[in-house]
């Protein structure tokens, strides 16, 4: 059956004693609760849905657009999915959940609240026959030019706002892609090219308006539940359903022109490239440059290779000369030029970032925070990968990522400021196993045998005492320590027990409502 707005249906009392049967003959799983009474209560026109909301189940057209992840590995799985067009039917959404706290913590039917589903953690595979709350289409915008603010909805990607920002005069710094919810990006953290210069995504957060457990709608700033804003920048998957997020722009730098570089390196280049990035560790990673570095197969090389991007975010003649070490190297290929601050991310890499945006495939990823660089762990790593792409040519869409992102401006800010704890790393490092559907299962296994192992290794240089990674690159089988940092846990398990008592939002690297 098609997706409906308002269809009639049996009266909710009814179905609430149906619910209470399935209870006390001890049925105790999503499964239990009748996909004709889940319909019911979904559909009711009592619900007074908006016009552009949707409700869509398992086998329609609609469930699949509202379900579908990016990444298909350990995927959750639901039997309905509601698409809120509107603020007030999310608050809706959990209003008329809330009074049926029991009943849905015994029948332990759960629900998942989403923006553009582009989060990879294997943790929101526990989510079993659930209930999809897909926020994607909540795309508001608004650019206030005055104020220097930029107001979005959950909806709204990262690639969403570069021309409206560019054509006001501003930028923002955001993530590496443009398919990501902008706002599910920043409530983990927001790393990328422009950390140096302006901070982590979060950091030009001023506020946010979230649907709680219960359904109220509240807005949240530094004086506005300010406890509760200070958990939400770094951990903000935890507390409720975020559906408009307000922040501070920057001017156009450099009249909006960035220095893009992107080179090819061989084989037999690949440690020299590392010892040119090892020379730039200990802070003296420019502010204004920043690289993302791929040791991937290249088809037209027939071979393992390093491909990167390099940029700098002033001057055309100070970025060459910053990038002078890389042209010595003599790279097997090399493209330079200047970019408006809107079309960086879609022409890097000569485009790469649309494949890194495909939906369909199988992504296992194992990723790190790193503030040493070491070309020695570096260059073993390309030999396991290279080794690795030889016998296993179905997984060769499979890149080692390293993220080499200056700090100056994410330091600059107090450690206690937000809860994201890791303001003294240097860059990320993201092993991205990758494969198709129609792979074998060696492949398969191989793929995480490898992703586990160069976890390993990178951990052992990456400059941190115990293993650490932020919780929009967590795997998933992370210790709550290593993502959220053992000094923040005590006060945001206090905050999640207050805000989020009943554990509604506990499938994406869920916190405790105790600790320790």
């Amino acid at each position: 059956m098609a997706s409906t707005r308002f269809p009639t249906s049996s009266s909710f009392s009814q179905l609430l004693l149906g619910f209470f049967f399935f209870y006390l003959t001890g049925f105790t799983t999503a499964a239990a609760v009748p996909r004709a009474d889940l319909k019911a209560l979904l559909t009711d026109p009592v619900r007074q849905w908006s016009k552009g909301t949707t409700v869509s189940f398992s086998g329609t057209s609609r469930f699949q657009e509202a379900t579908e992840r990016w990444t298909i590995f350990d995927p959750p799985t639901y039997v309905a999915a509601i698409s809120p067009s509107t603020e007030e039917d999310v608050r809706k959404v959990t209003k008329f959940l809330a009074p049926q706290i029991k009943l849905a913590t015994l029948l332990k039917f759960p629900f998942l609240v989403t923006g553009k589903r582009h989060g990879y953690t294997t943790t929101l595979g526990r989510l079993r026959n659930g209930l999809a709350i897909d926020l994607s289409g909540i795309r508001t915008l608004d650019v206030n030019k005055a104020a220097q603010t930029l107001t979005i909805g959950p909806g709204v990607g990262a690639g969403d706002i570069f021309n409206p920002l560019f054509e006001a005069g501003f930028e923002l710094q955001t993530g590496s892609a443009t398919c990501p919810s902008l706002i599910g990006v920043t409530l983990g953290g927001g790393v990328g090219r422009f950390t140096g210069v302006h901070g982590l995504l979060l950091d030009a957060l001023i506020s946010i308006r979230m649907v709680t457990w219960d359904g109220r709608l509240i807005t949240v700033s530094k004086t506005s539940y300010p406890d509760l804003f200070w958990a939400i920048r770094g951990a903000g998957a935890n507390f409720g359903a975020v559906v408009s997020a307000t922040y501070k722009v920057h001017p156009l730098r450099n009249n909006g022109d960035i220095l893009s570089a992107d080179f090819y390196f061989p084989a037999n280049k690949s440690t020299e490239y590392f010892k040119a990035v090892e020379a730039l560790g200990g802070g003296k990673l420019p502010a204004e440059m920043a690289s993302i570095s791929l040791v991937l197969w290249n088809n037209d090389a027939n071979e393992t290779q390093v491909g990167a991007n390099w940029v700098y975010l002033g001057p055309e003649a100070e970025g060459r000369k910053a990038l002078a070490p890389f042209l010595a190297l003599g790279p097997s290929y090399q493209s330079i030029s200047v970019v408006k601050w809107n079309k960086l991310i879609a022409t890097a890499g000569g485009g790469v970032e649309a494949q890194t945006c495909a939906d369909g495939l199988y992504r296992d990823l194992y990723s790190m925070n790193i503030k040493n660089y070491s070309a020695a762990t570096y260059s073993a790593s390309f030999a396991k990968m290279a080794d690795f792409f030889a016998r296993y040519p179905e997984a060769r869409t499979s890149i080692l990522q390293f993220e080499w992102f200056p700090n100056q401006a994410v330091a600059a800010v107090p450690l206690g400021e937000t809860a994201w704890p890791w303001r003294d790393a240097t860059g990320y490092v993201n092993p991205n196993m990758i494969w198709s559907k129609g792979a074998s299962a060696a492949t398969a296994k191989a793929a995480s045998a490898l992703g586990h192992e160069l976890r390993e290794d990178l951990r052992a240089t990456d400059g941190y005492p115990e293993p650490s990674v932020f919780v929009n690159y967590a795997r998933g089988d992370e210790k709550l320590e290593e993502i959220y940092g053992r000094q923040n846990l005590p006060r945001l398990a206090k905050l999640k027990k207050q805000w989020d008592p009943h554990g509604f939002f506990s499938f994406n690297n869920a916190l405790p409502t105790r600790y320790p």
